[in-house]
């Protein structure tokens, strides 16, 4: 009562009776310091968007982060790497008998454990194109024992000893082991001196790819 009579009766009669407006009340904030608005109000309108925008934003970085990952690892699920040894065709299938002796001693243990061929010979194989450092040291025509399994070519290479080691990525067995057309025929030696009969020419054939044999019959 005391602060209502300092203020005066014309400060009493200003006061609007009914509802003001955001426009009034700011301009008698200025004549009545009580009724000003506290200072420490947040923006709510202008630091909400600006939190929606920034989620947004993030959220849309998060899914193109995830989207450009999952392209990688189905590139990467849609191609193999193939490892292979190469050397002229006379070393491969008619002078080194150890070489072939692997391969029949593989099938067999492949056969027992149920498991499922990864290794095949290619004879004058396309890719070669793809490594000239290869080619220019070897006689035509070559035959490359491609695999995906890296650790066992590895062994081959050491086994083998004069053939050339490498690997290629293909996204099929069809691409990795396409072949040159060619003819593979080695004379018969006048005398045979080991203790055991030498192999049949075209013994290879049945380590080539099925596709492969089909194209060429």
């Amino acid at each position: 009562m005391s602060l209502m009579k300092s203020l005066g009766a014309s400060a009493v009669v200003n006061l609007p009776t009914a509802a003001v407006t955001a426009t009034q009340l700011h301009h008698h904030t200025h004549s009545f310091p009580f009724l000003s608005l506290p200072q420490h109000l947040p923006m709510l309108n202008s630091t909400t968007t600006s939190i929606s925008w920034r989620t947004t934003t993030s959220v849309r970085k998060a899914v193109a982060a995830v989207d450009s990952s999952d392209t990688v690892e189905k590139e990467k699920e849609s191609t193999k790497t193939y490892h292979f040894v190469v050397a002229n065709a006379k070393f491969m299938l008619d002078e080194e008998e150890h070489f072939q002796e692997q391969l029949f001693e593989r099938v067999r243990l492949f056969q027992e454990r149920n498991m499922e061929q990864d290794f095949w010979l290619v004879i004058e194989p396309k890719f070669l194109d793809k490594f000239p450092n290869i080619t220019k040291r070897l006689k035509r025509p070559a035959v490359a024992l491609v695999s995906t399994n890296g650790t066992w070519i590895k062994f081959m290479k050491l086994r083998l000893d004069r053939v050339l080691l490498e690997s290629f990525e293909a996204e099929s067995v069809e691409e990795a082991l396409a072949s040159n057309p060619v003819d593979i025929k080695f004379e018969k030696p006048d005398k045979w001196v080991a203790p055991y009969p030498k192999y049949e020419s075209g013994w290879w054939e049945s380590f080539l790819l099925p596709t492969t044999q089909n194209q060429e019959t």
